[in-house]
């Protein structure tokens, strides 16, 4: 009996020795003092996903939250940037969402004929051309590499004015699908094999039917400093058919007789003016300097 007692208590000895050892040991003044692990308390987050009921736990937090990271976001922008190019003349600012990606909300306008030389030629006719762009955009810089190389996507809502005015030929004529048609200031004989009219000046406006037009663009944005940068893009933008409304206008001392004529070659002129392609496609070219926050 007294074997069994002395095993049984030489066991619980040396199962309680195998516990203490498992645990730290601080040694004071000869005595041995046992250190209890830490024990790390967390606390759960006020919203969370729930995996097993499919449901973000305490709704009205994670509004909150989405919304104040929102509002933070929106009043703290990460750029501000002013251009000049086909759009016109106007300003950025840049919202980064992550070290690649960056929205931009932005407007450009102004008179931009002279950056493009302020005519162009349709069907052999030549127009000066008189503009005011408004062109607020919104889009989407990327930095695929993460380097000075970037890409632009996004959605101009042109309001653009473009006024046009036929320049006359040689005797002061245009000279429309082969037929010659005289402003009026020409005195000499009229070159009967091409008819002849007096049809006035040729003047009117261009206006493009996409109210909302998509652009891509390419470009690069290296940085001078920490807080400076410059910044250069190519591209374009859809801006669709084009309407184009021609007038004959006249001088008091012309006969206003043949208004047949006069409205054949206004309606020929718009005509030209609505075919010409590079019309649906504006130019994107644009410069500019950056300032980061």
């Amino acid at each position: 009996m007294k074997f069994i007692k002395l095993t049984a208590i030489s066991a619980a000895v040396l199962a309680s020795s195998a516990a203490l050892a498992a645990q730290p040991v601080v040694v004071v003044d000869d005595a041995a003092v046992y250190e209890a692990e830490p024990v790390a308390y967390t606390t759960a987050p006020a919203y969370q996903y729930n995996e097993d009921a499919g449901v973000v736990r305490n709704t009205t937090g994670a509004v909150f939250g989405g919304t104040k990271t929102f509002f933070n976001t929106v009043t703290h922008p990460a750029a501000i940037s002013a251009e000049v190019g086909s759009l016109g003349y106007g300003a950025n600012i840049g919202w980064a969402l992550n070290d690649k990606t960056e929205l931009q909300a932005g407007w450009a306008g102004g008179d931009v004929s002279e950056l493009f030389g302020g005519d162009f030629d349709a069907a052999g006719v030549n127009y000066d051309v008189d503009t005011d762009f408004s062109n607020p955009y919104l889009g989407v810089q990327l930095r695929p590499a993460a380097n000075w190389f970037t890409m632009g996507a996004g959605i101009i809502v042109p309001d653009n004015d473009i006024d046009v005015k036929a320049n006359a030929e040689g005797q002061g004529y245009y000279k429309i699908d082969g037929k010659k048609y005289y402003t009026g200031g020409y005195t000499g004989v009229v070159d009967s094999e091409y008819g002849g009219q007096n049809v006035g000046n040729l003047e009117g406006s261009i206006e493009h039917r996409n109210k909302l037009a998509p652009y891509a663009t390419i470009g690069f944005r290296p940085n001078i400093t920490n807080n400076f940068g410059v910044f250069g893009e190519i591209g374009a933008a859809y801006l669709g058919k084009t309407d184009a409304t021609i007038d004959s206008v006249v001088n008091t001392n012309l006969s206003a007789e043949d208004q047949a004529t006069r409205t054949e070659a206004a309606n020929k002129a718009e005509r030209d003016l609505e075919d010409k392609d590079w019309l649906e496609w504006l130019p994107i070219v644009k410069l500019g300097a950056t300032y980061r926050f």
